[in-house]
């Protein structure tokens, strides 16, 4: 079923000029269609924004022009129509507020959404990405690291994959009792092994320490890591958040590693702030982003009050604490935050690309986003606002991770394979939930959604 609204002015708000045209609300777009006499000489302009992109929509109030309607998206396009008649307008702002964010993972576009694919394509989709094969690339298991079954079930950690690579002296008792030791069971595993040096970058979440706490299990754990690594005598434990957040944690028994308890390692933090900040951070970028007619010097000083490019620098300069510890110190690292799948996932994959060529190619970023992020549990659906749910677990973590790679690119073009018009591509999609890789928060999620979902593969 299809509304349709004729006499909708599309305004530009940075040239003040309008087009008129057709405005149609379908069930899974909102379609702006240009008036063939606005432009005699081209095809019709058309503009297409999907529900899923809408963060929100606001009904101004009305003007002698019509009512102007506002949505801002996701992607951080802002479109402003006005439609002549208020009755007109209202009954395209209740349907988007009703549409734009569904209840239910079947409600999301990826299960309508209908490719011109065979089941073979279909599948093979879900298949593109081997992280058995991504780990054999960095050769492992080996000597000293070696794929464990103890997840097979999922009965260890739900949001972690099911197979995953430990030290060959870490046993299945003290997998389990580190496990019960770690937030959400999130205990520490390997996620990238620098095979020049033997140096290991581990994840996991914060220890349930509080303020006296221990584990032998996890601190046998902790020490397996240490042995498997014979060119250096320690182990990083890098704590991405600010030390008076963890301190705040541990009077709620969780917390840190007590160096104190846990022999040869060398603990770290680091300062990047939580989900709130960076979701109150983008917001004040927005604003400054939209506010007409703004001088440059009020716009460096918005941007500068935000602290968007200072949560970004943050993250960069953990990453490159990571890359040098293993490359050039050749000692292994543990990451974690608190539950370990917003800025671990964050430092590990980005340090991951800095060590590593083989994630700035196109085939080796989609792996990347697959073993960090999709693999170990990143909550897609909470961070990037896809279902209706709690507003303060929205944040863009996941969007960070992109503006620290083009950064990056921006500084290192020839080292990259991909340019910005790709990460714009992941961006846009991870948003518009066509694709079945960002419908699970984890591994065993996208198992479950497998059979439903229409294809598998993020950038097919």
């Amino acid at each position: 079923m299809c509304l349709q609204v004729e006499q909708v002015r599309l305004l530009d708000r940075f040239s003040n000029k309008s087009t008129n045209g057709t405005l149609y609300l379908t069930a899974t777009h909102l379609i702006f269609v240009e008036s063939s006499s606005n432009n005699l000489t081209s095809a019709a302009q058309e503009i297409w924004i999907l529900h899923h992109h809408i963060a929100s929509v606001e009904k101004l109030s009305l003007t002698t022009t019509g009512c102007p309607l506002v949505i801002q998206c996701r992607n951080f396009r802002v479109v402003h129509f006005v439609v002549q008649r208020e009755r007109d307008c209202h009954d395209i702002y209740s349907s988007l507020l009703r549409l734009l964010r569904p209840v239910s993972y079947e409600e999301l576009y990826a299960f309508s959404y209908n490719p011109k694919q065979n089941d073979q394509q279909r599948e093979e989709g879900w298949q593109l990405i081997d992280l058995g094969a991504e780990f054999e690339r960095m050769g492992v298991p080996c000597d000293q690291w070696q794929l464990t079954d103890v997840n097979r079930d999922y009965k260890v950690c739900e949001t972690y994959p099911r197979d995953l690579y430990v030290p060959i002296t870490a046993s299945k008792p003290i997998i389990v009792g580190s496990s019960k030791f770690r937030s959400k069971g999130r205990f520490p595993v390997l996620t990238y092994f620098y095979q020049e040096k033997k140096a290991a970058v581990c994840r996991c979440s914060q220890p349930l320490s509080g303020f006296s706490a221990r584990c032998l299990e996890d601190e046998s754990m902790l020490q397996a890591i240490s042995k498997a690594n014979h060119n250096s005598r320690f182990v990083y434990v890098m704590d991405t958040r600010p030390k008076l957040n963890a301190l705040a944690n541990r009077a709620a028994g969780k917390g840190y590693e007590n160096e104190d308890n846990y022999s040869n390692i060398r603990f770290q933090f680091v300062g990047i702030e939580n989900i709130h900040v960076m979701r109150t951070s983008l917001q004040k970028l927005l604003e400054v982003i939209g506010t007409r007619s703004l001088s440059m010097g009020d716009y460096l000083e918005g941007l500068e009050s935000s602290g968007w490019l200072r949560h970004i620098k943050a993250i960069v300069d953990a990453a490159i604490f990571l890359a040098k510890a293993v490359t050039v110190e050749g000692a292994s690292v543990l990451v974690h935050c608190s539950d370990g799948w917003d800025r671990t996932a964050q430092v590990c994959s980005l340090g991951a690309l800095l060590m590593d060529p083989y994630y700035r190619t196109i085939k080796g970023f989609m792996v990347l986003i697959e073993k960090d992020w999709i693999s170990f549990g990143h909550k897609f659906a909470d961070r990037c606002d896809q279902l209706d749910g709690d507003p303060k677990e929205v944040s863009p973590i996941f969007t960070q991770f992109l503006e620290c790679v083009w950064q990056l690119s921006e500084q290192f073009p020839q080292a990259f394979e991909f340019s910005e018009w790709f990460l714009l591509q992941i961006h846009e999609h991870v948003h518009s939930c066509q694709y079945g890789n960002f419908l699970g928060n984890n591994q065993r999620q996208r198992e479950e959604l497998h059979g439903a979902s229409e294809t598998g593969s993020l950038l097919l």
